[in-house]
């Protein structure tokens, strides 16, 4: 075995390996808020502009049950695809869960408070854009 730096085929494969892994967690956590009757749900890609994760899925429910509901919901699915210690803010009762699963933070909220918070705005692809 040769030190340094693996070849660049290497770092394509890993980096096409990782973007499907992605797409993967993308397709099940939009899924499965569809499944629940999620409102309005919206991903943004997030690669090179945040630390914390390469996508941001937002969504809104109706109700603290059905809010609570699509969390386990996620966790369950996301565990059936090997995704592991996925974590929860809010899941008690409360207008706005979080859902950090890592490489992705899905935002459950209802709709006063995701107006309020307006992530979309913070986080859109359009802020990028000149003026």
């Amino acid at each position: 075995m040769i030190a340094g730096p693996k070849p660049a085929r290497a770092h394509k494969a890993a980096r096409d390996k990782s973007s499907d892994r992605l797409e993967a967690m993308q397709s099940v956590i939009t899924s499965s808020l569809a499944d629940d009757k999620a409102e309005n749900i919206v991903a943004l890609d997030l690669a090179g502009r945040a630390s914390f994760a390469d996508r941001m899925v937002i969504a809104t429910g109706l109700a603290d049950r059905q809010i609570s509901a699509m969390a386990t919901h996620l966790i369950e699915k996301l565990a059936e695809l090997g995704v592991k210690r996925v974590q929860t803010e809010g899941a008690a009762g409360s207008d706005w869960v979080l859902v950090d699963a890592g490489d992705i933070v899905v935002h459950l909220f209802k709709p006063d408070s995701r107006t309020l918070y307006a992530l979309e705005k913070m986080w859109g692809a359009d802020l990028d854009d000149p003026a």
